[in-house]
């Protein structure tokens, strides 16, 4: 009884706004939605509505549809057909009621830009009382709905493909529907898709299956689905329902539209959903421009709680928003400086290229001052509070937050005995920490260059990816120390001399590792420590940790390597290397050296020490993954190195 409880409760949750007119966009079918597409147009071949009944064996009675057939229907020719349901609270003629359809199909004829179809509206409660009165969320009713699937498998198509002239095969079958008729359209055309090709759900409501459920194998969706579309309001209750099956088709990578315009659960909305997707079936579908079918996109996950830009569209662009009424001047620093155009009303915007997977930081430049934007949550990066952006990554699901045992991130603030200045940790505990006697391995983690102790817990997902590790039982339980690696009064981006690197190593061992010994469970052999650091952090770790194997049994260098073109710092490092070689190799069980693509600025810097390493014959493990010097390659990196500690 909850689930149903759960639906009325989403239902009413879905609250009324102005419907705000749609802007244009690029596509290759509409470069807009055009005026009266949906008005009757005089003087052009109109199709033909029919009302049917058909015997239901699932139900025991007699059933009705509205049929429509398109102009110049003849039974001499073989037709395609689309199934379009209705919600909760219609029958079979909501759709001709709200949304229009025989006209908005005959205006798209008569433009050419439809491949005649015939299309049947039928009532989606399979029951015998099928009539919309009375409490349409009764439990009975809201089963009903899920009966349809064996009533439009087993009834009603068959009793269309005996007394209509159609196509019988799967290519030529669609299904699309409205809130819950959307809903049953993703739950019987995806778990039918030897029945359907074409799928599409318009504002899909509660009912609409979890996207695992849905799509359980995504190479085979991928092999069979023609077309899935998935369109919803921007200011709709229900878009979550909309938005999770997305991500999931997203990370799996099956080729669908995510479309999303201004509007809220309405008619305004379905009858473009009906309008766009109408034109796509039947006809061959180039799966690459599918990215591009969107008029807003969905609020990054970096947003501050409600804000609505920056928006990311489904093929990666962002659009960013700002108001700045006095402002002579506005840009997006993204790395790539973007320049914003104002309207009458003082708001600024800017539609980006394609950016690339992963967090990014970015400042607002007013009149040439870089400031934070108030969207945006903010993020120490760059030697200063940023403001930062998560880009979806098809490959991210190793830190998405799943439904596993969750470890903690702690703070902690200690007197340093090496420094004799306070200074702060973050401390993953793994799940279960505190409920258990066991003393866990520790791995030290680095950050780079102009960033501190919380980069790897924020922009680094270090919670997430081990808690998903350690549920799949692919990395062992440990206690993760993230350092602040900036040493007092370095100057500038430190952490490239050998001073600066010698103030780190003992801070480290006299400081950092004294306390989390006395502070947290943990094993305090070598065998059970490890260290690893980003960049500087990798400089760090080749400096602390090769010059003490008999602290760390592994050690993991991440888009980072001594400088070429710097032998004073180098040289000697080598030069020990050389002499403790045996020692060095005898004592680490995993040297793991991992980097981005060609395209990482420490990538060359890499191959030479590598280079070096094979002729002092200092052994090693070599990883790269594409991608630049950034987070996406680093969380990678933890995910890749994490899995071969302490085993």
């Amino acid at each position: 009884m909850k689930k149903f409880s759960f639906l009325i409760r989403a239902y009413l949750a879905v609250t009324i706004a102005l419907f705000v007119s749609a802007t244009a966009f690029s596509q290759s079918i509409e470069k807009e939605m055009p005026a009266g597409f949906d008005q009757v147009r005089p003087g052009i071949a109109t199709g033909k509505l029919d009302s049917v009944q058909y015997a239901s064996k699932t139900v025991g009675t007699n059933r009705k549809a509205l049929i429509y057939t398109p102009p110049g229907y003849s039974k001499k020719k073989k037709y395609p057909v689309l199934y379009l349901l209705h919600g909760i609270g219609g029958d079979e003629k909501e759709w001709l009621r709200g949304g229009k359809p025989q006209v908005i199909l005959d205006n798209l004829y008569a433009d050419k830009k439809l491949e005649p179809m015939i299309v049947v509206m039928p009532n989606g409660r399979a029951m015998k009382d099928d009539r919309a009165v009375g409490n349409v969320f009764d439990k009975d009713k809201v089963e009903a709905f899920a009966t349809f699937e064996k009533d439009l498998l087993t009834d009603l198509i068959p009793y269309v493909e005996k007394t209509y002239s159609v196509l019988k095969d799967r290519e030529h079958r669609a299904i699309a529907g409205l809130s819950m008729g959307g809903g049953q359209s993703l739950n019987f055309g995806l778990g039918n898709l030897d029945k359907f090709a074409w799928v599409g759900g318009f504002s899909s409501a509660p009912n609409t299956k979890k996207p695992e459920e849905l799509v359980p194998n995504p190479e085979e969706a991928k092999k069979q689905l023609k077309l899935l579309w998935i369109s919803c309001g921007d200011n709709d209750g229900l878009i979550t329902f909309s938005k999770r099956t997305h991500d999931y088709l997203y990370e799996n990578k099956v080729p669908h539209v995510y479309y999303i315009e201004p509007g809220v659960h309405d008619f305004k909305v379905w009858k473009n959903g009906l309008f766009m997707f109408s034109q796509f079936l039947f006809k061959p579908v180039d799966v690459a421009s599918l990215p591009k079918y969107s008029i807003l996109g969905t609020p990054a996950s970096t947003n501050i709680r409600s804000a609505k830009y920056p928006q990311i569209l489904p093929d990666n662009r962002v659009v960013f928003r700002v108001k700045a009424p006095e402002a002579q001047k506005v840009q997006i620093d993204l790395g790539k400086k973007y320049a914003m155009v104002k309207d009458t009303s003082g708001f600024w915007t800017v539609t980006t290229d394609s950016i690339s997977r992963g967090f990014h930081y970015y400042s607002l430049l007013i009149d040439g001052v870089a400031v934070v934007d108030p969207a945006s949550e903010t993020f120490y990066g760059m030697g200063r509070m940023a403001s930062g952006i998560e880009i979806p990554d098809q490959d991210g699901g190793y830190y998405a937050l799943k439904d596993v045992p969750h470890g903690e991130i702690r703070i902690k603030r200690y007197l340093s005995k090496a420094s004799n200045a306070w200074r702060e940790m973050y401390v993953y505990t793994p799940p279960g920490y505190d409920q258990s006697a066991e003393k866990y391995p520790v791995l030290y983690l680095l950050h780079g260059g102009g960033e501190d102790q919380r980069g790897w817990a924020t922009q680094g997902k270090t919670g997430m990816i081990l808690d998903n590790l350690i549920a799949e039982k692919k990395a062992k339980p440990m206690v993760i120390v993230m350092l602040d690696g900036n040493m007092p009064n370095a100057g500038g981006l430190a952490g490239f001399n050998e001073n600066v690197l010698r103030a780190f190593e003992n801070e480290l061992k006299q400081g950092a590792i004294p306390f989390v010994e006395s502070n947290f469970r943990v094993a305090t052999d070598a065998k059970n420590r490890a260290l690893a650091g980003l960049s500087m952090g990798g400089l760090q770790t080749l400096y602390a940790g090769i010059k003490n194997t008999d602290l760390f049994s592994s050690l993991g260098v991440f888009s980072s390597g001594w400088f070429a073109n710097n032998p004073k710092l180098s040289e000697p490092q080598y030069e020990f290397m050389k002499t403790n070689a045996a020692t060095i190799n005898g004592n680490l069980k995993t040297l793991w050296i991992s980097m981005g693509g060609k395209e990482d600025i420490a990538h060359q810097n890499c191959q030479v020490m590598m280079k070096k390493f094979d002729d002092l014959g200092i052994k090693y493990q070599y990883s790269e993954y594409a991608g630049g010097h950034t987070w996406p390659v680093w969380r990678h990196d933890l995910f890749g190195f994490s899995q071969v500690l302490f085993k």
